[in-house]
């Protein structure tokens, strides 16, 4: 399943190339950010090319590993090794940090993976580490309120490592570590889980990213299994691509993926250190 469009980027820490890239994220002008493990912010457009970049304050405890962008166009930035989200305009202006301190109270993070947005501009982030949860934020960063907790029942996680909102404003989590997707509304109350661990079709393996489609069919990047998996909104699968290795349509642990307005998916071949465009 899928068609191999085109393949760009290689290892490096020059403009335009990448070392270890781990997130990924796309605006509504398909420009795609990509950061490594430099703690560069690369922006791309649909094909390829580089545009401009920014670094984050500091990078000697760690390197991001979640990018989203948010409904107003910012850059939502999980600076992870730092226990704190960052919010930069689409050109690399600071514009907002949420957190900073280590910690299990409200307000305070363990290792933060990624956040997204609702139409009221509340801030749901994700950490994984001793808390493996999911805390709300007001515009203004005030608490609002938390779920989760480390475990495998429902409603707990092991790595919540991607968000993504949908138009009806509930919350989809790739569970990563429990190999499986978890949806929730806005106060966190589980509506519903699917996925187990395996390699055929239909099951996952470390899913680390996930994207909604407008047909409402669900792309999951499975770092474990070094595919694109495809599924219906309840988790039925509709066809796997990728396979492990260094050729061009194959994959290395993909760490994320998005979609441009064209219906293309750009996948973040991590061990490749490159991204590769398809149909799929």
């Amino acid at each position: 399943m899928g068609r191999l469009e085109m393949v760009w980027g290689r290892r490096g820490v020059s403009d335009g190339r990448f070392q270890k890239p781990r997130a990924m994220a796309i605006d509504d002008q398909d420009r795609i950010y990509v950061v490594d493990m430099t703690a560069r912010i690369q922006v791309f457009d649909s094909r390829g090319r580089f545009l401009h970049g920014w670094r984050t304050p500091a990078k000697e405890a760690g390197k991001p590993t979640g990018l989203s962008v948010g409904r107003d166009g910012r850059i939502l930035v999980a600076d992870t090794h730092y226990y704190r989200l960052l919010a930069y305009s689409p050109f690399g202006e600071l514009l907002q940090t949420i957190g900073g301190t280590f910690g299990q109270q409200p307000g305070q993070f363990g290792l933060v993976t990624d956040a997204v947005e609702d139409s009221q501009g509340n801030l749901y982030i994700g950490e994984y580490g001793e808390y493996d949860r999911i805390q709300k934020f007001a515009s203004d960063g005030q608490f609002l309120l938390q779920w989760g907790g480390p475990g495998f029942p429902p409603g707990r996680f092991a790595r919540p490592q991607n968000l993504a909102i949908d138009p009806q404003e509930r919350i989809w989590v790739a569970d990563a570590c429990n190999h499986r997707i978890q949806v929730f509304d806005t106060e966190g109350k589980l509506l519903q889980l699917w996925g187990a661990q395996g390699r055929q079709p239909g099951r996952l393996c470390y899913p680390y990213d996930l994207v909604l489609a407008p047909d409402a069919s669900v792309y999951v990047a499975e770092f474990g299994n070094h595919r694109i998996q495809r599924f219906t909104s309840d988790g039925r699968s509709l066809g796997c691509w990728g396979s492990h290795g260094r050729d061009e349509g194959q994959l290395a642990n993909p760490w994320a993926l998005v979609r441009d307005s064209q219906g293309y998916i750009h996948v973040l071949d991590t061990g490749n250190h490159r991204v590769q465009k398809v149909r799929i």
